[in-house]
């Protein structure tokens, strides 16, 4: 049996990276179709991102936040926003 298919974001973190590309998609006013053509993507390499299901590579980050016509650090900013402040 093949197994099962996750539903939930990751953790905390990849939840508030996959909203932060979620706002700045909708702000760019893009589907997720035209983000995953701007970034030569699968659809739903897109749709798992912005669910927080993926774990996606720093070079991916780098791709993203180019596709969307953001700097890396205002992807992160964004992140950090929503996630919080880190415990220590």
């Amino acid at each position: 049996m093949p197994p099962r298919r996750r539903s939930t974001p990751r953790s905390p973190n990849h939840r508030a990276l996959g909203e932060a590309i979620e706002e700045l998609r909708e702000e760019a006013s893009l589907t997720h179709e035209e983000l995953a053509e701007r970034l030569e993507m699968p659809f739903q390499r897109i749709s798992e991102l912005e669910r927080g299901l993926s774990n996606p590579t720093f070079a991916t980050l780098i791709r993203v936040a180019a596709g969307l016509d953001v700097e890396l650090s205002d992807l992160a900013l964004r992140i950090e926003r929503r996630r919080g402040p880190l415990k220590q």
